[in-house]
Protein backbone atom coordinates (compact mmCIF):
# COMPACT_ATOMS: atom_id res chain seq x y z
CA UNK A 1 0.00 0.00 0.00
CA UNK A 2 1.74 2.98 -0.98
CA UNK A 3 2.38 5.37 1.73
CA UNK A 4 -0.07 8.18 0.68
CA UNK A 5 -3.27 6.50 0.35
CA UNK A 6 -5.64 6.73 3.27
CA UNK A 7 -6.46 3.21 4.75
CA UNK A 8 -10.08 1.98 3.97
CA UNK A 9 -12.34 1.79 6.86
CA UNK A 10 -16.33 1.59 7.46
CA UNK A 11 -18.58 4.54 7.07
CA UNK A 12 -20.24 5.12 10.49
CA UNK A 13 -23.13 3.23 11.50
CA UNK A 14 -26.63 5.78 12.06
CA UNK A 15 -29.85 4.09 13.78
CA UNK A 16 -32.02 3.39 11.20
CA UNK A 17 -35.63 5.51 11.25
CA UNK A 18 -38.05 4.32 13.98
CA UNK A 19 -35.27 2.21 15.63
CA UNK A 20 -34.59 2.04 19.35
CA UNK A 21 -34.93 5.25 20.29
CA UNK A 22 -38.77 5.15 19.43
CA UNK A 23 -39.95 2.31 21.68
CA UNK A 24 -38.00 3.67 24.53
CA UNK A 25 -39.72 7.12 24.12
CA UNK A 26 -43.42 4.90 24.06
CA UNK A 27 -42.71 2.68 27.33
CA UNK A 28 -41.64 6.00 29.07
CA UNK A 29 -44.67 7.58 27.86
CA UNK A 30 -47.04 4.87 28.28
CA UNK A 31 -45.45 4.55 31.97
CA UNK A 32 -46.44 8.23 32.42
CA UNK A 33 -49.81 7.57 30.89
CA UNK A 34 -50.55 4.50 33.46
CA UNK A 35 -48.97 6.41 36.55
CA UNK A 36 -51.33 9.42 35.72
CA UNK A 37 -54.65 6.86 35.07
CA UNK A 38 -53.51 5.32 38.79
CA UNK A 39 -53.28 8.32 40.15
CA UNK A 40 -56.88 9.86 39.22
CA UNK A 41 -58.11 6.92 40.21
CA UNK A 42 -56.96 6.91 43.33
CA UNK A 43 -57.56 10.89 43.63
CA UNK A 44 -61.26 9.93 42.84
CA UNK A 45 -61.56 6.70 45.23
CA UNK A 46 -60.37 9.18 48.21
CA UNK A 47 -62.60 11.75 46.88
CA UNK A 48 -65.54 9.34 46.92
CA UNK A 49 -64.61 8.08 50.08
CA UNK A 50 -64.55 11.75 51.49
CA UNK A 51 -67.73 12.31 50.10
CA UNK A 52 -69.23 8.93 51.31
CA UNK A 53 -67.99 9.87 54.82
CA UNK A 54 -69.70 13.43 54.99
CA UNK A 55 -72.69 12.39 53.31
CA UNK A 56 -73.07 9.48 55.77
CA UNK A 57 -72.10 11.84 59.26
CA UNK A 58 -75.03 14.48 57.67
CA UNK A 59 -77.48 11.69 59.12
CA UNK A 60 -78.71 11.76 62.97
CA UNK A 61 -80.36 9.09 64.06
CA UNK A 62 -83.27 9.13 66.57
CA UNK A 63 -81.84 6.52 69.05
CA UNK A 64 -83.97 7.58 71.71
CA UNK A 65 -86.95 6.89 69.55
CA UNK A 66 -85.19 3.46 68.56
CA UNK A 67 -84.99 2.70 72.53
CA UNK A 68 -88.65 3.37 73.17
CA UNK A 69 -89.92 1.01 70.45
CA UNK A 70 -87.75 -1.70 71.28
CA UNK A 71 -89.08 -1.46 75.33
CA UNK A 72 -92.62 -1.15 73.76
CA UNK A 73 -92.12 -4.45 71.09
CA UNK A 74 -95.27 -6.58 72.21
CA UNK A 75 -97.35 -3.75 71.68
CA UNK A 76 -96.32 -3.32 67.93
CA UNK A 77 -98.42 -5.08 65.64
CA UNK A 78 -97.08 -7.85 63.19
CA UNK A 79 -96.89 -8.19 59.41
CA UNK A 80 -99.34 -10.04 57.71
CA UNK A 81 -98.77 -12.76 55.64
CA UNK A 82 -99.64 -11.17 52.18
CA UNK A 83 -97.46 -7.56 52.99
CA UNK A 84 -93.80 -9.94 53.32
CA UNK A 85 -91.19 -7.65 51.64
CA UNK A 86 -93.79 -4.20 51.79
CA UNK A 87 -92.24 -1.66 53.69
CA UNK A 88 -94.04 0.73 55.75
CA UNK A 89 -92.32 4.57 56.76
CA UNK A 90 -93.95 7.38 58.44
CA UNK A 91 -92.73 10.52 57.74
CA UNK A 92 -93.20 12.97 59.63
CA UNK A 93 -92.48 17.16 59.33
CA UNK A 94 -92.19 18.74 62.65
CA UNK A 95 -93.22 21.88 63.71
CA UNK A 96 -89.91 22.58 66.16
CA UNK A 97 -89.36 25.99 66.89
CA UNK A 98 -85.50 26.01 68.29
CA UNK A 99 -82.44 26.81 66.74
CA UNK A 100 -83.10 27.66 62.88
CA UNK A 101 -86.29 26.81 63.29
CA UNK A 102 -86.89 29.75 66.01
CA UNK A 103 -87.29 32.42 62.70
CA UNK A 104 -90.93 31.00 62.10
CA UNK A 105 -92.21 32.14 65.48
CA UNK A 106 -94.28 30.14 68.13
CA UNK A 107 -92.49 29.30 71.58
CA UNK A 108 -89.07 27.71 71.56
CA UNK A 109 -88.62 24.74 72.45
CA UNK A 110 -92.10 23.05 71.12
CA UNK A 111 -92.91 20.82 68.44
CA UNK A 112 -95.97 19.19 67.01
CA UNK A 113 -96.24 17.02 64.09
CA UNK A 114 -97.32 19.69 61.24
CA UNK A 115 -97.61 17.29 58.71
CA UNK A 116 -97.71 13.36 58.41
CA UNK A 117 -97.70 10.84 55.93
CA UNK A 118 -97.87 7.33 55.96
CA UNK A 119 -96.17 5.79 52.76
CA UNK A 120 -96.72 2.11 51.93
CA UNK A 121 -94.16 0.36 49.49
CA UNK A 122 -94.98 -2.22 47.89
CA UNK A 123 -93.43 -5.73 47.99
CA UNK A 124 -92.68 -5.44 44.66
CA UNK A 125 -91.67 -2.22 44.34
CA UNK A 126 -94.29 -1.44 41.61
CA UNK A 127 -96.65 0.88 43.39
CA UNK A 128 -96.82 3.23 46.66
CA UNK A 129 -99.18 4.62 48.55
CA UNK A 130 -98.67 7.83 49.97
CA UNK A 131 -101.56 8.81 53.15
CA UNK A 132 -101.52 12.32 55.30
CA UNK A 133 -102.62 11.95 58.27
CA UNK A 134 -104.82 15.29 59.35
CA UNK A 135 -103.35 16.54 62.23
CA UNK A 136 -106.37 18.02 63.70
CA UNK A 137 -108.24 14.67 63.55
CA UNK A 138 -109.49 13.09 66.56
CA UNK A 139 -107.66 9.56 67.88
CA UNK A 140 -106.98 7.78 70.78
CA UNK A 141 -103.49 8.39 72.07
CA UNK A 142 -101.50 5.44 74.66
CA UNK A 143 -99.98 6.43 77.09
CA UNK A 144 -96.34 8.08 76.31
CA UNK A 145 -92.62 8.26 77.65
CA UNK A 146 -92.34 12.20 77.81
CA UNK A 147 -88.74 14.06 77.75
CA UNK A 148 -88.89 14.80 80.98
CA UNK A 149 -88.90 10.63 81.73
CA UNK A 150 -92.71 11.00 83.07
CA UNK A 151 -95.39 8.62 81.11
CA UNK A 152 -98.38 10.91 79.90
CA UNK A 153 -101.94 9.80 79.89
CA UNK A 154 -103.67 8.17 77.28
CA UNK A 155 -106.78 9.95 75.87
CA UNK A 156 -108.72 11.13 72.73
CA UNK A 157 -106.99 14.42 71.59
CA UNK A 158 -105.82 15.75 68.32
CA UNK A 159 -103.32 13.71 66.33
CA UNK A 160 -100.26 16.17 66.16
CA UNK A 161 -100.69 16.21 69.94
CA UNK A 162 -98.43 12.62 70.00
CA UNK A 163 -95.59 14.15 68.96
CA UNK A 164 -95.78 17.58 70.99
CA UNK A 165 -96.00 14.77 74.32
CA UNK A 166 -93.84 11.84 73.32
CA UNK A 167 -92.25 12.68 70.27
CA UNK A 168 -91.64 10.05 66.91
CA UNK A 169 -92.44 6.99 69.59
CA UNK A 170 -95.61 8.39 70.19
CA UNK A 171 -96.78 9.20 66.92
CA UNK A 172 -95.84 6.13 65.58
CA UNK A 173 -97.30 3.83 68.10
CA UNK A 174 -100.35 6.21 67.89
CA UNK A 175 -100.49 5.36 64.05
CA UNK A 176 -99.89 1.30 64.38
CA UNK A 177 -102.54 1.19 67.18
CA UNK A 178 -105.05 3.17 64.35
CA UNK A 179 -104.31 1.43 61.42
CA UNK A 180 -102.70 -2.02 62.69
CA UNK A 181 -99.31 -1.27 60.18
CA UNK A 182 -96.61 -2.01 61.48
CA UNK A 183 -93.95 0.96 60.90
CA UNK A 184 -90.63 -0.15 59.49
CA UNK A 185 -88.80 3.15 59.66
CA UNK A 186 -89.38 6.60 60.14
CA UNK A 187 -87.71 10.35 58.87
CA UNK A 188 -88.36 13.09 60.44
CA UNK A 189 -87.91 16.45 58.52
CA UNK A 190 -88.18 20.60 60.26
CA UNK A 191 -89.06 23.84 58.44
CA UNK A 192 -84.97 24.54 57.63
CA UNK A 193 -84.38 20.79 56.06
CA UNK A 194 -87.87 21.11 53.51
CA UNK A 195 -86.28 24.63 52.60
CA UNK A 196 -82.99 23.61 52.16
CA UNK A 197 -84.17 20.37 50.28
CA UNK A 198 -86.52 22.55 47.67
CA UNK A 199 -83.31 24.89 47.05
CA UNK A 200 -81.00 22.04 46.45
CA UNK A 201 -83.23 20.76 43.45
CA UNK A 202 -83.41 24.46 42.37
CA UNK A 203 -87.06 24.58 43.39
CA UNK A 204 -90.42 23.01 42.42
CA UNK A 205 -93.08 23.84 40.22
CA UNK A 206 -96.76 24.14 41.04
CA UNK A 207 -99.62 25.12 39.57
CA UNK A 208 -101.73 28.74 41.63
CA UNK A 209 -105.27 28.65 40.53
CA UNK A 210 -105.35 31.79 41.49
CA UNK A 211 -103.23 35.19 42.73
CA UNK A 212 -101.85 34.58 46.07
CA UNK A 213 -101.37 37.76 48.45
CA UNK A 214 -100.34 36.17 52.04
CA UNK A 215 -98.46 38.45 53.82
CA UNK A 216 -97.76 35.75 57.02
CA UNK A 217 -96.84 33.03 54.74
CA UNK A 218 -94.16 35.79 52.91
CA UNK A 219 -96.67 34.64 49.47
CA UNK A 220 -97.39 37.22 46.69
CA UNK A 221 -97.91 34.88 43.50
CA UNK A 222 -99.78 35.21 40.15
CA UNK A 223 -101.80 32.25 38.97
CA UNK A 224 -100.75 29.95 36.82
CA UNK A 225 -97.45 27.72 36.60
CA UNK A 226 -95.09 28.43 39.15
CA UNK A 227 -91.75 27.81 40.29
CA UNK A 228 -90.71 28.03 44.07
CA UNK A 229 -87.70 28.17 46.42
CA UNK A 230 -87.26 27.28 49.81
CA UNK A 231 -89.14 29.98 51.90
CA UNK A 232 -91.95 30.44 49.37
CA UNK A 233 -92.45 26.64 49.07
CA UNK A 234 -92.59 26.23 52.71
CA UNK A 235 -95.07 29.12 53.13
CA UNK A 236 -96.95 27.68 50.21
CA UNK A 237 -97.22 24.01 51.92
CA UNK A 238 -97.88 25.68 55.10
CA UNK A 239 -100.49 28.22 54.43
CA UNK A 240 -104.12 27.87 55.45
CA UNK A 241 -106.62 30.32 56.17
CA UNK A 242 -105.31 32.36 53.56
CA UNK A 243 -105.66 30.19 50.39
CA UNK A 244 -108.85 27.85 48.91
CA UNK A 245 -111.55 27.84 51.43
CA UNK A 246 -108.33 27.96 54.43
CA UNK A 247 -109.46 23.52 55.20
CA UNK A 248 -106.97 21.40 56.22
CA UNK A 249 -108.08 19.70 53.39
CA UNK A 250 -107.09 21.64 51.12
CA UNK A 251 -103.64 22.44 52.66
CA UNK A 252 -102.73 19.01 52.68
CA UNK A 253 -103.85 18.77 48.60
CA UNK A 254 -101.71 21.62 48.29
CA UNK A 255 -98.46 19.35 49.84
CA UNK A 256 -99.39 16.18 48.10
CA UNK A 257 -99.27 17.87 44.81
CA UNK A 258 -95.98 19.81 46.08
CA UNK A 259 -94.60 16.02 47.31
CA UNK A 260 -95.43 14.72 43.38
CA UNK A 261 -94.06 17.56 41.49
CA UNK A 262 -90.76 17.30 43.75
CA UNK A 263 -90.59 13.50 43.20
CA UNK A 264 -91.03 14.19 38.83
CA UNK A 265 -87.99 16.46 39.53
CA UNK A 266 -85.91 14.07 41.35
CA UNK A 267 -86.55 11.37 39.09
CA UNK A 268 -85.71 13.15 36.24
CA UNK A 269 -82.53 12.58 34.53
CA UNK A 270 -81.53 16.07 34.94
CA UNK A 271 -80.89 15.28 38.52
CA UNK A 272 -80.02 12.06 39.12
CA UNK A 273 -77.41 11.88 36.41
CA UNK A 274 -75.78 15.22 37.03
CA UNK A 275 -73.13 15.17 39.93
CA UNK A 276 -73.47 18.65 39.51
CA UNK A 277 -77.11 18.43 40.81
CA UNK A 278 -77.31 15.26 42.59
CA UNK A 279 -74.42 16.50 44.96
CA UNK A 280 -76.15 19.26 46.78
CA UNK A 281 -79.21 17.53 46.54
CA UNK A 282 -78.15 14.55 48.42
CA UNK A 283 -76.37 17.12 51.18
CA UNK A 284 -79.18 18.33 51.56
CA UNK A 285 -81.51 15.60 51.90
CA UNK A 286 -78.79 13.87 54.28
CA UNK A 287 -78.24 17.26 56.26
CA UNK A 288 -81.99 17.44 56.51
CA UNK A 289 -83.57 14.32 58.40
CA UNK A 290 -83.51 12.25 61.81
CA UNK A 291 -84.01 8.40 60.72
CA UNK A 292 -84.39 5.52 63.03
CA UNK A 293 -81.12 3.50 63.18
CA UNK A 294 -81.86 1.22 60.15
CA UNK A 295 -82.45 4.14 57.75
CA UNK A 296 -79.73 6.27 59.57
CA UNK A 297 -76.91 5.30 56.92
CA UNK A 298 -76.58 6.87 53.14
CA UNK A 299 -76.57 2.61 51.94
CA UNK A 300 -80.20 2.66 53.54
CA UNK A 301 -81.44 5.65 52.05
CA UNK A 302 -79.83 5.36 48.79
CA UNK A 303 -81.14 1.91 48.81
CA UNK A 304 -84.73 3.26 49.30
CA UNK A 305 -84.62 6.03 47.21
CA UNK A 306 -83.50 3.42 44.34
CA UNK A 307 -86.64 1.51 45.80
CA UNK A 308 -88.94 4.85 45.00
CA UNK A 309 -87.12 5.69 41.74
CA UNK A 310 -87.98 2.60 40.54
CA UNK A 311 -91.83 3.21 41.13
CA UNK A 312 -94.00 4.30 37.97
CA UNK A 313 -94.94 7.60 38.63
CA UNK A 314 -98.36 6.93 37.57
CA UNK A 315 -98.55 3.84 40.65
CA UNK A 316 -97.45 6.26 43.67
CA UNK A 317 -100.73 7.52 45.08
CA UNK A 318 -101.11 10.32 46.92
CA UNK A 319 -104.83 10.61 49.64
CA UNK A 320 -106.19 11.81 52.74
CA UNK A 321 -107.33 9.27 55.53
CA UNK A 322 -111.32 9.61 54.83
CA UNK A 323 -112.45 11.80 57.62
CA UNK A 324 -115.00 14.82 58.11
CA UNK A 325 -115.72 17.45 61.08
CA UNK A 326 -115.54 15.92 64.27
CA UNK A 327 -119.30 15.63 65.79
CA UNK A 328 -118.28 17.18 69.58
CA UNK A 329 -116.03 20.23 67.93
CA UNK A 330 -116.32 20.99 64.10
CA UNK A 331 -112.78 23.09 64.25
CA UNK A 332 -111.71 19.32 64.65
CA UNK A 333 -111.91 16.42 62.51
CA UNK A 334 -112.72 12.52 62.79
CA UNK A 335 -112.39 9.29 60.85
CA UNK A 336 -115.19 8.22 58.36
CA UNK A 337 -115.45 4.52 58.59
CA UNK A 338 -116.33 1.83 57.28
CA UNK A 339 -113.84 3.47 54.19
CA UNK A 340 -110.84 4.50 56.58
CA UNK A 341 -110.79 1.03 57.84
CA UNK A 342 -110.96 -0.40 54.44
CA UNK A 343 -108.15 2.07 53.04
CA UNK A 344 -105.57 0.78 56.05
CA UNK A 345 -106.82 -3.08 55.29
CA UNK A 346 -105.72 -3.07 51.75
CA UNK A 347 -102.60 -1.50 53.24
CA UNK A 348 -102.03 -3.93 55.68
CA UNK A 349 -102.11 -6.72 53.12
CA UNK A 350 -99.86 -4.64 50.51
CA UNK A 351 -103.52 -4.17 48.28
CA UNK A 352 -102.85 -1.51 45.43
CA UNK A 353 -105.44 1.55 46.16
CA UNK A 354 -107.51 3.13 43.76
CA UNK A 355 -107.82 6.74 43.47
CA UNK A 356 -109.88 9.11 41.39
CA UNK A 357 -108.88 13.28 41.51
CA UNK A 358 -110.80 15.22 44.55
CA UNK A 359 -114.30 16.73 43.59
CA UNK A 360 -115.29 14.01 41.20
CA UNK A 361 -117.71 11.79 41.67
CA UNK A 362 -117.25 9.01 38.04
CA UNK A 363 -115.89 5.63 39.97
CA UNK A 364 -117.08 6.70 43.57
CA UNK A 365 -118.47 3.54 45.12
CA UNK A 366 -121.40 3.78 47.18
CA UNK A 367 -120.83 5.28 50.57
CA UNK A 368 -118.10 7.82 49.25
CA UNK A 369 -114.78 8.08 50.93
CA UNK A 370 -114.44 11.80 50.77
CA UNK A 371 -114.68 12.93 54.05
CA UNK A 372 -118.07 14.60 52.89
CA UNK A 373 -119.90 16.21 56.19
CA UNK A 374 -123.32 14.87 54.80
CA UNK A 375 -122.56 11.38 55.06
CA UNK A 376 -124.74 9.79 57.75
CA UNK A 377 -123.46 9.74 61.76
CA UNK A 378 -123.72 6.48 61.90
CA UNK A 379 -120.81 5.29 59.43
CA UNK A 380 -118.18 7.67 61.48
CA UNK A 381 -115.89 6.26 63.68
CA UNK A 382 -116.57 7.61 67.33
CA UNK A 383 -113.82 8.91 69.45
CA UNK A 384 -112.38 5.36 70.15
CA UNK A 385 -112.85 3.77 67.11
CA UNK A 386 -109.82 1.82 66.26
CA UNK A 387 -108.83 0.36 62.59
CA UNK A 388 -109.15 -3.32 63.47
CA UNK A 389 -112.93 -3.20 65.18
CA UNK A 390 -115.14 -4.77 62.76
CA UNK A 391 -117.10 -1.44 61.54
CA UNK A 392 -113.28 -0.53 60.26
CA UNK A 393 -113.12 -3.99 58.42
CA UNK A 394 -113.39 -4.60 54.63
CA UNK A 395 -116.65 -6.00 54.06
CA UNK A 396 -115.05 -7.98 51.33
CA UNK A 397 -111.76 -9.30 50.95
CA UNK A 398 -109.29 -8.17 48.94
CA UNK A 399 -111.71 -5.53 47.76
CA UNK A 400 -111.25 -1.35 48.89
CA UNK A 401 -113.49 1.49 47.30
CA UNK A 402 -111.83 4.11 45.06
CA UNK A 403 -110.61 7.07 47.05
CA UNK A 404 -110.45 11.20 46.37
CA UNK A 405 -106.67 11.45 45.62
CA UNK A 406 -104.20 11.50 43.22
CA UNK A 407 -101.23 10.22 41.23
CA UNK A 408 -97.25 11.49 40.75
CA UNK A 409 -97.55 11.38 37.38
CA UNK A 410 -100.56 13.94 37.09
CA UNK A 411 -99.57 17.52 36.64
CA UNK A 412 -101.40 20.01 38.42
CA UNK A 413 -101.99 22.48 36.07
CA UNK A 414 -103.54 20.19 33.10
CA UNK A 415 -106.47 19.91 35.62
CA UNK A 416 -107.26 23.61 35.51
Amino acid sequence: MAEDETPMTDPPTTAPPGGPERPRRRRRWLMITAGAVAFLLVATGVLLWIAYRKLDGNIRTDSATDRLLARLEAERPTRTAGAKGAQNLLLIGSDDRSGTNGAYGGEAGTQRSDTTILLHLAADRRHATAVSIPRDVMVPVPACEQPDGTRSRPGTMQFNWAFERGGAACSIRTVEQLTGIRIDHYLILDFSGFRTMVDAVDGVEVCVPQPIHDKDAKLDLPAGRQTLHGEQALGYVRARESLGDGSDTQRMGRQQQFLASLLRKVQSQGVLLNPAKLWPVLDAATSSVRADGGLSSLGALYDLTQDLRGVPSADVVFLTAPRRPYRYDSDRDEFVQPQTGQLFAALRDDRPITVRPPGSTSGSPSGSPSGSPSASPGAGAGPTAEAGSEEAASPTAGASPTFEGRTADVDACAQH
